[in-house]
């Protein structure tokens, strides 16, 4: 647990990427654990994304039984919503089954050449069905202005957006030097881009921290005035690691 004014107006979010990880049977033994972990954990959000072959089974695991407070959602989606695109999933697919998804992560970005135009449209299409955007930016080097670098790209994926959909949204700053390094950024730094980002786009966008997460390190995060919550890598893949960094989020 941790004091942070911010928490009046927002209720902390934690989002598990599972990236392109677990069996079935993992993935079912992983989801079972956290939503039993979650029942004694209040005042969070939590956010499951597996991996597209696993959301029915666990959206009807969830059906059974879950908590309020835990949600499903997609790695990532197209902007389209039917047509002669192989081995793409579309939001209207989607939609039933999961409530958040995750776009423009720096991974879709350098293995499939994604681009923030690429990004626009997915979140134009989330947004028109219903689906909350987990908008995924950061920079590339260590060193180098983050904020300006995350305020060029956002530009570019909310355009177009009405401000009225940005409480929609959530805003995931993720330096890419970080991601799977074991190195974060420092609260600090990360903090300074939330104070960029909501200078340039108001208070509405969640903006969360991912890259290198842990539970020794999240506190470093959410004990930030202007951060709202964590994106989670490789320490989602752990019910126990999850449970942590969730209950560390609690206000």
């Amino acid at each position: 647990m941790y004091n942070n004014h911010n928490m009046a107006r927002r209720t902390p979010l934690i989002v598990a990427n599972w990236k392109m990880n677990t069996t079935l049977s993992d993935a079912m033994v992983l989801a079972t654990s956290i939503r039993n972990g979650l029942e004694d954990i209040h005042g969070i959000e939590a956010v499951l994304c597996p991996p597209f072959p696993w959301l029915v089974p666990i959206a009807e695991l969830f059906e059974k039984a879950r908590p309020r407070h835990l949600k499903l959602g997609a790695q990532n989606m197209f902007w389209q919503d039917e047509g002669p695109f192989t081995g793409e999933v579309s939001a209207p697919m989607l939609k039933h089954l999961v409530s958040h998804v995750i776009l423009g992560h720096s991974e879709r970005v350098s293995h499939f050449h994604e681009t923030e135009e690429d990004t626009n449209r997915k979140v134009k299409s989330a947004l028109h069905h219903r689906l909350k955007p987990i908008i995924c930016v950061g920079e590339r080097t260590k060193g180098i202005n983050p904020g300006h670098t995350v305020i060029t790209k956002l530009k570019k994926i909310l355009d177009g957006v009405g401000q009225d959909r940005f409480e929609e949204l959530a805003i995931a700053y993720e330096p890419v030097w970080a991601i799977g390094s074991g190195e974060p950024a420092s609260g600090g730094q990360a903090e300074l881009v939330a104070e960029a980002i909501q200078e340039e786009f108001g208070k509405n966008p969640a903006i969360l921290y991912g890259g290198s997460v842990e539970s020794k390190n999240v506190l470093e995060f959410l004990s930030q005035p202007e951060i709202d919550g964590a994106l989670v890598g490789g320490a989602s893949l752990s019910a126990s690691a999850f449970l942590k960094i969730c209950e560390l989020a609690v206000p």
